[in-house]
């Protein structure tokens, strides 16, 4: 490719990454006018500070900043949740609603706080139990067992996300010694223990099936108990459900900026070459430290994830397509993909919704979160299809 071509691949790339970042946020839209509608309804019905009590005795402990029982509290642990299931349309805006309930206790308003900064790393670093969706394209690609990926991603995104935490702890010196941290820590070892037996007996062509099935129904039972719950308390459902939308709305409309600008740095990033050249970079230190190289066909998807959850997902399309579903870049790819999250698409629309600039070390933490993501797909992988290196 020529000097010219290049700058015009640059050029163009420009003009369809400023588009993608517009239409992301237009598509956010009615996402966030939905969910935001239903958080104001649980809001004034008392189900949020429910939440929030629930969360309280490890929550308090890893956001120390937050007074007991804020309502943000229960908004964070609802977007775990949400995260945990896969549910990315409900786990968004529930996200941004937990971001400006922490904007109104930051006493800097253009810098994060340490709330935020925990919030987001443990966001980015992946926190998925239900991989469903990189279940379906793998049965697209012809997968064998297109759930063969659950136990490596549900072991690599528990790691990713217990890096974040404790990278976070160490830069605001919490404790992680406390008990309620480590009765929490300890809880969370034995639910993926038994996740892990659980589907490692179940019949593969259930899994799928089981992990759909169950996160839909406890989005439904989401809706309905928020609407339940506003009725019960007589609130005026309909009031509530508009004020909510209304901010959903404008939610939107504020992330657009720095969605444009994110994509644009991303988009030139990619059409300058510049990501080939560090693909290549990486391939080349690694025959030259003598190591193994099988994992370099899912490089593309690895370094992409942290930058665009599109792109890293094409990336992944591309490995399955090109090495095939079962292979072992393909399953390294589908499992890198589905254990983080992108970084710096969470950071711009988080942070852009409540117009934070210094993102002080968030960051930082959230790509070490990534990197231990991405050697913990390598080992898991290896050690879960052996006989496919």
């Amino acid at each position: 490719m020529g000097d010219t071509d290049v700058f015009t691949q640059i050029v163009l790339s420009t003009f369809d990454s400023a588009k993608l970042g517009f239409d992301i946020s237009i598509g956010l839209t009615g996402v966030l006018s939905l969910w935001l509608g239903l958080m104001k309804i649980g809001e004034r019905a008392g189900l949020v500070a429910l939440f929030a009590r629930m969360a309280s005795p490890v929550f308090s402990k890893l956001f120390p900043e937050l007074p007991k029982d804020h309502p943000a509290t229960g908004s964070i642990f609802m977007n775990f949740s949400a995260n945990m299931l896969g549910l990315d349309n409900a786990a968004t805006p529930i996200g941004l609603q937990a971001m400006q309930q922490l904007q109104a206790l930051n006493p800097h308003r253009d810098r994060a706080s340490n709330s935020m900064i925990m919030f987001l790393c443990i966001n980015a670093s992946g926190l998925t139990l239900v991989p469903i969706t990189i279940m379906m394209y793998r049965a697209q690609f012809g997968a064998a067992n297109p759930a063969d990926v659950f136990l490596p991603i549900l072991l690599t995104t528990f790691i990713a996300t217990l890096v974040a935490i404790v990278s976070v702890c160490i830069m605001q010196k919490i404790n992680l010694l406390q008990r309620n941290l480590l009765l929490f820590f300890g809880a969370m070892f034995l639910f993926i223990g038994g996740l892990m037996c659980l589907f490692r007996y179940m019949p593969k062509e259930r899994v799928e099936l089981y992990s759909t099935l169950f996160a839909n129904m406890l989005l439904f039972t989401i809706i309905c108990g928020f609407l339940i719950a506003g009725f019960v308390k007589k609130l005026n459902v309909y009031d509530a459900f508009i004020e909510g939308a209304k901010e959903g709305f404008q939610t939107a409309v504020k992330i657009v900026p720095y969605l444009v600008a994110i994509f644009l740095a991303i988009g030139v990033f990619r059409a300058s070459g510049a990501m080939d050249f560090l693909i290549g970079g990486v391939r080349s230190l690694v025959t030259a430290a003598g190591w193994d190289v099988d994992f370099a066909g899912a490089l593309p998807t690895m370094l992409m994830k942290p930058l665009s959850g599109s792109s890293s997902r094409g990336m992944m399309l591309d490995a399955m397509n090109t090495y095939g579903a079962d292979s072992f870049v393909g399953r390294l790819s589908c499992v890198a993909q589905g254990s983080v999250d992108t970084v710096f698409y969470v950071a711009a629309v988080y942070y852009g919704s409540v117009a934070i600039r210094n993102t002080r070390y968030t960051v930082p933490c959230a790509l070490v979160a990534d990197l231990a993501g991405a050697i913990a797909a390598v080992i898991m992988t290896c050690l879960f299809f052996p006989d496919t290196i």
